[in-house]
């Protein structure tokens, strides 16, 4: 397909294999949101927004950037809290599931503005599958390989994708998603992001047994704390 409209190279399908294998991992232990906060969608609450300091705060514990947290939403599916987390250098990521299994991957970047190449093969020295379908669906690019498929729209400076296996995930599903992704508002940051609490136990661990010169191979002589 030739165009010469502006639009997002889209992503690898189901994001990058790290990603999809971390946002696996975290949603493992449990997809249910926790009892105390609400599975995300658009905010129905009629209460007082929780303070913005507070929630950028914790934005910022979490290594996020509170005004790249989107949400989507999706008939039967809820956020998995466990798989919020951060893309790239200043991203957002989350994974939305139903109880049969299928999962919507959330990802809002900041990617290159290019004209969409929708000839494309797998990158080289990559493993990811030819595109098989490529074109433009209202507002949204809707790109699928053999096993994957994805919506994208941009929005300003950032890129919105929403993304899910062929077999699990149809695509009306996902169009819908990526169509109802908006920027979260203050109620729905209170219900995405981690406490302060929990962001801090997120925090890298400050190794004790590596030299304070070389290389910061690991000691691992007998008396060295692991």
């Amino acid at each position: 397909m030739t165009s010469h409209s502006r639009s997002p190279r889209l992503r690898p399908l189901l994001l990058t294999t790290a990603l999809a294998l971390a946002l696996a991992a975290a949603t493992g232990c449990g997809t249910t949101p926790a009892p105390d906060r609400p599975a995300a969608g658009r905010s129905s609450s009629a209460g007082p927004a929780p303070d913005r300091a507070e929630l950028e705060a914790r934005a910022s514990a979490a290594q996020l950037v509170a005004d790249h947290v989107w949400v989507t939403e999706s008939a039967g599916y809820a956020l998995a809290r466990q798989s919020v987390g951060v893309l790239g250098d200043d991203g957002f990521g989350s994974v939305y599931t139903e109880p049969e299994g299928g999962q919507i991957q959330l990802a809002v970047e900041r990617l290159p503005h290019a004209d969409a190449d929708c000839t494309d093969g797998p990158a080289a020295g990559s493993d990811r599958e030819p595109v098989v379908t490529c074109e433009r669906d209202g507002e949204q690019w809707y790109r699928a390989t053999e096993s994957g498929h994805a919506y994208a729209r941009e929005q300003g400076d950032l890129v919105i994708t929403v993304s899910g296996e062929r077999e699990k995930v149809d695509r009306a599903t996902l169009r819908s998603g990526g169509g109802a992704a908006p920027p979260a508002d203050d109620h729905e940051l209170d219900q995405v992001l981690p406490s302060a609490e929990e962001a801090s136990g997120r925090q890298p661990v400050e190794r004790g047994d590596l030299p304070p010169e070389g290389d910061g191979a690991p000691n691992n002589e007998v008396g060295a704390s692991g």
